[in-house]
Parts: structure tokens; sequence; C-alpha cells
């Protein structure tokens, strides 16, 4: 965690953001004016019920989905300036995502999956895989490198989605329920590889239904019909959040 006193520039600012889905009368308007900024070494976590815009804003957050006003920027570059080449090489240095359908590409291993990133963005073979086998080594399943998905449990497959995710220096983190597939001893596990991840200096976006998953996190904020209604400093009784009224 940051100390106090401790002033850099955020890693992520949302400023305004709206998102909206459609036009006229069946419009729906999924993120509406969310304003947000995440510093090194902090992680937030996004609570809210189903349809409430917690996975949009992790969209938005990661640039896979584009705002339809107002702007989000990494590190200090508005991601609207970017071009399309431009905003994929940010996202490969600077972003690890964990998405709940997963993504691995079933032809790759777990640590061909795990190391992909790196290699695409013109590391050495020998130095992503390297990279891939300490990741899959904090997530606990580094035995498990040379197999491919379809001869991983649903837990195996999202700790090897987690631990691409933390591959190399990522200094941005976005993760939509990252503990779904894992039973609690491992889920306890992983969140806490993620909170060492931004005590190491990285930023966290965590999206959880779990008060006891938030609990990990610096700030909780919960998002209701696309609106930030409140956010805690305390993450250790999110569960108070709940019952806020819009």
């Amino acid at each position: 965690m940051m100390s106090a006193g401790t002033t850099q520039q955020p890693t992520l600012v949302l400023r305004a953001v709206e998102r909206t889905h459609g036009s006229g009368e069946t419009a729906v308007h999924a993120l509406r004016g969310v304003s947000l900024t995440v510093s090194p070494g902090e992680l937030v976590a996004v609570m809210g019920p189903s349809g409430s815009g917690k996975s949009t804003l992790l969209n938005v957050a990661g640039g896979l989905d584009t705002p339809t006003a107002g702007t989000v920027s990494i590190e200090g570059v508005d991601l609207a300036s970017l071009s399309r080449p431009g905003l994929d090489r940010l996202r490969r240095r600077t972003m690890g995502f964990v998405f709940q359908d997963l993504n691995l590409i079933p032809s790759l291993t777990a640590i061909e999956n795990v190391s992909l990133p790196m290699e695409l963005d013109g590391v050495s073979l020998r130095k992503a895989r390297a990279a891939a086998r300490d990741a899959l080594g904090r997530v606990g399943i580094l035995e498990l490198a040379d197999r491919f998905p379809e001869h991983l449990s649903g837990g195996q497959q999202q700790r090897t989605a987690i631990a691409r995710a933390l591959v190399g220096e990522r200094r941005l983190v976005l993760a939509d329920e990252p503990t779904g597939a894992l039973d609690s001893t491992t889920g306890e596990a992983v969140l806490r590889t993620l909170r060492d991840q931004c005590d190491d200096g990285a930023a966290g976006l965590l999206v959880t239904h779990e008060s006891r998953h938030a609990a990990w996190a610096d700030r909780v904020i919960f998002l209701r019909d696309g609106v930030i209604v409140d956010t805690t400093g305390d993450a250790a009784t999110p569960e108070s959040l709940l019952h806020q009224e819009v």
C-alpha cells in the first residue's frame, strides 16, 4: 500500500465517463458520469448488483471498450489519443487482464499462454518463458506449465489466466471476478498474489461480489445503475455499501 504523503502520477484516471449502448428510448446507460483514480500501489474493489456496470467499467478502463463521453488515461496518456497499434502496445506492456471467460488459447500450453503477451511485445523467448514460469509459480501451478487448457481443471485454467495477467512488469491489473472458479483456499491465495502485486507498485481494479474478497482492497466503490453511489476506505466492512440508496 502507498505510504501517507506519497505523491505519484495516478496509474488510471477516469473523468466523467459515460457508456451508452443504443439510442433513443431503447438506450442503455451502462456508465453515467463515472470518475475514478487508482494510484500505484493501490487496489480498488468494485462491487454492485448484476447489471450495475462493473464489467463495463473494467472494459473501458482497459481500453477494450470506448466511452461515449469522458476520458480514460493510463499513466497520463489519454487512450483516445492512441492509434489502434499504440493502444495494443500499451495494453501488452502495461496492463494485465483477468476475464470471466478466461480467453486462454486452446492450442497453447499453460506456459505458452502466459508468456504470449511478452513474446508479442518482442521480449526474447528465454526471458518471456522465465517470467511465465515465475508467474505460474506465484499462483501455485508451475508443475502444470506444459499442459494444454483442455487438460487443466476449471480452477487451474483460472490460475493460468491470472498468471498471464501478472507476468512481467504489469503496472495495471484489471480483474473481473478472478476467483470465480476457485475454492476458498486457492481464491485467498490468488488474492494475496494480487495484493502483493499492488504492494510492489502496480495498481489494481478488482470486480467482485464477495465482501471478503473486497477486504483485500484499499478502497471499495459501489456501482448501481452505472453510477458510483458510495466509496469507502474501510475495505474490511464493505457490506455497509450494500444498504446504500441512490
